[in-house]
């Protein structure tokens, strides 16, 4: 029996080569196998510059992109909120 995972995963490979060669037909190049990587750059996000820092460590430098922490991890010290959040 095939799990969940394996079947969308099987679904997802076939549909990728399904789009690969529709494209392919399409341009009439292979080129179109240099320009599939690069697909997902088109969804990201614009303006997106990563995670926002909640908190940091002040001896370590640690930084906190969530506010469950409440100390830092290597050395036991309690975070500090950063400059401009919250």
């Amino acid at each position: 029996m095939v799990g969940s995972r394996a079947a969308t995963a099987a679904v997802g490979v076939a549909l990728s080569l399904l789009v690969t060669a529709a494209l392919w037909w399409y341009f009439d190049t292979l080129l179109v196998f240099l320009l599939v990587p690069f697909v997902p750059f088109l969804f990201r996000r614009l303006g997106d510059d990563g995670p926002t820092v909640v908190q940091e460590c002040p001896h370590c430098g640690f930084q906190a992109t969530v506010e469950s922490y409440d100390y830092c991890p290597r050395d036991g010290s309690r975070l500090e909120p950063r400059d401009g959040a919250n």
